[in-house]
């Protein structure tokens, strides 16, 4: 018997790789407009390699991009409002472009009716991820107790013991619970190591094809199929739309 219902955040919820293809442009686009001499191709590459480099949790994407031009390219312009023009337009795409899956707040608004638990595991800066939450228009449709981000904890994916403490926290066994995610070795590998019921959400993103040690328990091409999973055969007593 279900009791609760985990779900990963980036590639899950909404498009992370869309968003932030969009976001970086903005910034790049904000960079050449306050005085960068260098083509928009150009600038995206580099950015492209310094979030490689840095990883995408890293703080200071611009100072770094702008370290590796050449001084050509900035020369006679202050790098702060370079810095402040590409980091305001990066933050405000946000808020056209940070959006849900379409069937995501459907879905979520019929399982905020049910009797499970909703929940986050997720790896990533807890502001940030908390951030996506508010964006994402999600979080008054979870259960405030059972968010867990990594960077909060100690743990992350694909660590099962970050798994283990969500459960557990929420006063669960691994087995009464169910993780969705998109990324078949950070999501589904560790989920299935402690018991937990794995739902592979094929967002044909960049990690949907990812090899994986085990195979997870259910594969859904969205959220609509998720609760036609939970109500059929988990017997979840999902309210019709």
């Amino acid at each position: 018997m279900l009791k609760a219902v985990f779900f990963d955040i980036d590639d899950t919820l909404f498009s992370t790789t869309e968003f932030a293809a969009l976001a970086r442009r903005a910034a790049i686009e904000a960079l050449r407009t306050h005085g960068v001499r260098m083509s928009a191709e150009e600038l995206l590459r580099e950015f492209q390699e310094v979030v490689a480099e840095f990883s995408s949790n890293y703080p200071n994407h611009i100072d770094k991009l702008l370290l590796r031009l050449p001084r050509e390219a900035t020369a006679g312009v202050n790098p702060a409002v370079l810095v402040a023009a590409a980091v305001a337009a990066y933050h405000d795409a946000k808020g056209p472009h940070l959006r849900p899956f379409p069937d995501v707040l459907p879905a979520l608004r019929r399982l905020a009716a049910s009797p499970l638990f909703r929940g986050i595991i997720t790896s990533g800066l807890p502001v940030k991820q908390a951030e996506k939450l508010l964006r994402l228009g999600v979080y008054p449709l979870l259960t405030p107790a059972a968010i867990f981000i990594s960077d909060q904890i100690g743990i992350s994916k694909p660590n099962p013991k970050l798994f283990l403490r969500a459960c557990a926290d929420c006063g669960l066994e691994p087995s009464e619970c169910a993780y969705v995610g998109d990324h078949p070795a950070n999501d589904i590998d560790p989920a299935n190591e402690i018991g937990m019921v794995t739902v592979l959400a094929r967002r044909n993103t960049r990690h949907s094809n990812e090899p994986a040690r085990t195979a997870p328990r259910h594969i859904v091409a969205d959220f609509t199929e998720l609760l036609t999973l939970l109500s059929g055969e988990y017997r979840v007593n999902v309210p019709p739309a």
